[in-house]
């Protein structure tokens, strides 16, 4: 019987629910990585050679279940009361990038115009986010208010707390792992940030 896990409604913008079992990519992922799917057949019915990026796709797919599964985790804090985890993602983003106008903040957090053109008034009378005009005078821009970057440290302090629980379980040679791989994570990140949403892809 697999154990509950924490997942993601994306109807209720970021919410946090309680959810079993796997979705059909994560559980086609770990078939693949898993070894348990056979092998493709031809007509005579002998093995089809894999091709040669089989086992960088292999590795992709775990690497993204690892990372979604984390970010899932991770992203509820008791810091964020009753925010949804979508909005404290956009206090982040407008403590770290801000003054930022409403279209960056939209590219930055992932979400489309329209969310965002929601939840900036909420976080606004939270106290959270505040918005004036630019030299543009047409254009609005959004950055944390002091509140706000008090809540960002809170929940950045939280976040890494409970990953250095984890991390302390773990062995020498594992941790030693983690640390040789974080600079590449980090690339991969800089360059999927760099290079946008796929075309076509849902927000």
């Amino acid at each position: 019987m697999l154990a509950s896990k924490q997942v993601i409604d994306p109807r209720d913008e970021g919410r946090v629910v309680v959810g079993t079992g796997l979705d059909a990519a994560e559980r086609g992922s770990v078939v693949e990585a898993g070894g348990s799917r056979e092998a493709p057949q031809d007509a005579g019915g002998g093995e089809v050679p894999h091709g040669p990026s089989t086992s960088t796709d292999v590795a992709a797919g775990r690497l993204r279940i690892a990372v979604a599964r984390m970010s899932r985790w991770l992203r509820p804090t008791s810091s964020a009361g009753s925010l949804t985890a979508t909005e404290v993602d956009l206090v982040l983003v407008a403590a770290k990038r801000g003054p930022a106008s409403m279209s960056e903040m939209a590219a930055f957090c992932g979400v489309n115009p329209t969310m965002l053109s929601r939840m900036v008034p909420r976080l606004v009378a939270a106290g959270l986010l505040e918005r004036h005009q630019g030299d543009d005078r047409r254009v609005s821009l959004v950055q944390a208010t002091p509140l706000g970057r008090r809540l960002v440290g809170r929940v950045l302090s939280e976040r890494d707390d409970a990953l250095s629980v984890l991390m302390a379980a773990l062995t020498d040679q594992e941790r030693q792992a983690l640390a040789a791989a974080t600079p590449v994570l980090e690339r991969l990140a800089d360059t999927l940030r760099a290079q946008g949403p796929a075309p076509g892809a849902r927000r």
